[in-house]
């Protein structure tokens, strides 16, 4: 395999976006730690990254039957860098308490779509 920079400038050369985004994986750092009282926390940080243009996506994700809550979210950042989005990671007030631990990777978005409806005169929008 190529490294991460070759793989992303061919991507761009064959016409795919090569987006560089940043994912990172949170997940409860034990059974006893207090998710619901830091969540209003992290949900404001969430709310001032998204307003920055920092957040892309973000949520909860469900174990592996898809049934059930587990407490671990994904996060996508758009940064300059691993190195800026390791530190917005580390400024959630999550990983900050230590009541959830982080891996982040880099995400090359190439392929794909999304539909975005506006109403103009509901002002209502819907991503799908």
């Amino acid at each position: 395999m190529p490294k991460w920079m070759e793989y992303k400038r061919i991507a761009k050369e064959r016409g795919a976006l090569a987006l560089e985004l940043y994912v990172v994986n949170s997940v409860p750092a034990g059974p006893d730690v207090d998710l619901p009282g830091t969540l209003p926390d992290h949900l404001a940080y969430q709310t001032k990254l998204e307003a920055e243009g920092k957040l892309a996506f973000a949520g909860p994700v469900s174990d592996a039957t898809g049934e059930n809550m587990t407490g671990e979210g994904l996060i996508i950042y758009r940064a300059a860098s691993l190195e800026d989005a390791r530190a917005l990671a580390e400024q959630d007030p999550m990983h900050q308490h230590g009541v959830r631990t982080f891996t982040i990777r880099r995400w090359l978005i190439n392929e794909g779509s999304f539909t975005l409806s506006v109403g103009l005169s509901t002002g209502k929008a819907e991503l799908s």
